[in-house]
């Protein structure tokens, strides 16, 4: 090839790799999104409800107690929607990627501990389905950050989680004997009204990470 020739197509290779830019933005999310989730895997917000006891009657006596029902909820399913409103799909799979990773393979960043045994847990199938729930509220978070979008973004994303985390965790329990006495007890602890929390929590972390993903978006413009 002659000099004429290759002079001019080094420097259009020279100009290419100019204008290659390293998103450094993106990693830094990436890796404090990251940290945020194992942080909230070790948070308990106590919930108090009143309610009516059961075998309530007028005249019959009940304590004060029988009157409030007390559950703790680990802020681990909002802290992912948050995650992926501020990062956006693909960013945010890469992130709870990331998280199970060093989980199964670095360090018990999980609830119960880590190590590749964990996928026996019954509550693994929860943390997998992480990656359904992003994929699907950072589908319509991908169309537009409006209230309805973003409403549907945390309904469909918590329910894809529970559901996945419920049908793991009674695949576990059949494989390993259990009945449905336990399935139901567990799906009742786990998820049940977790549920509603984790929506309404999630919904906040979305419009809260809107903000945040639109000042990056503007910072890198």
């Amino acid at each position: 090839m002659s000099e004429e020739v290759l002079i001019p197509k080094m420097k259009r290779l020279e100009g290419k790799h100019s204008n290659i830019k390293i998103p450094i933005n993106n990693f830094v999310l990436v890796i404090l999104c990251t940290l945020l989730i194992i942080c909230a895997t070790f948070i308990n917000i106590d919930i108090k409800h009143y309610i009516i006891p059961q075998g309530f009657s007028f005249g019959k006596t009940f304590s004060p107690e029988d009157y409030i029902y007390c559950f703790s909820i680990i802020p681990q399913i909002p802290a992912i929607m948050f995650a992926c409103s501020v990062l956006g799909r693909k960013l945010a799979i890469t992130c709870t990627s990331l998280y199970i990773v060093i989980g199964l393979f670095a360090f018990p960043v999980f609830a119960l501990g880590g190590g590749i045994t964990y996928v026996g847990e019954y509550g693994f199938g929860y943390i997998l389905s992480f990656i359904i729930g992003v994929f699907i509220a950072g589908s319509f978070l991908r169309k537009k950050y409006s209230f309805l979008f973003m409403f549907l973004a945390s309904i469909t994303g918590v329910l894809a989680i529970h559901l996945g985390g419920i049908l793991y965790m009674a695949l576990v329990a059949i494989i390993k004997g259990d009945g449905a006495v336990f399935i139901q007890t567990w799906v009742n602890a786990q998820s049940g009204l977790k549920i509603l929390y984790d929506i309404v929590l999630s919904f906040v972390g979305i419009l809260i990470g809107k903000y945040i993903h639109e000042l990056f978006k503007f910072l890198s413009d």
